[in-house]
């Protein structure tokens, strides 16, 4: 198959010609070589790398994280176990991240209601809390 340039990488890929060589830097993607002008030439399979990439990330995947499965993908003595453990790995991250966002949730909520909406910003409860302070009910 005919080597693509960056430029045709980039746009079947979907993403933009700084995204490719931002990838490159961070060592995801090798770095193709050059034709004699000093154009990088692309193997088409970099299309299907740059996928995998925005797949992974679509899931979670930190870019650090991407390239480990990047190699498990290439290492031809890594098992489906290894990958999966990966996977589990990012799931639990996930979960906690989740548990994390809730908890904040419901500490926003609780500020909210106790936040009545009246008076001046300076003895708002939220304010208060965000500064640290405690809160009474006479702030209220």
């Amino acid at each position: 198959m005919a080597a693509l340039t960056i430029g045709e990488i980039a746009k079947q890929s979907g993403v933009g010609v700084e995204t490719v060589r931002y990838y490159e830097r961070k060592g995801l993607l090798a770095e193709p070589p050059r034709k004699p002008s000093g154009y990088r030439q692309y193997q088409p399979d970099t299309i299907d790398q740059i996928r995998f990439i925005l797949r992974s990330k679509q899931l979670g995947f930190t870019l650090r994280e991407i390239r480990g499965l990047l190699n498990l993908r290439l290492d031809t003595s890594a098992t489906r176990s290894d990958v999966r453990e990966q996977a589990r790995a990012k799931l639990a991250d996930i979960e906690a991240r989740i548990d994390d966002l809730q908890k904040m949730r419901d500490s926003l909520k609780a500020l909210i209601e106790q936040c009545h909406g009246d008076g001046q910003a300076r003895g708002c409860p939220i304010i208060q809390a965000i500064q640290g302070n405690s809160i009474t009910d006479d702030e209220n």
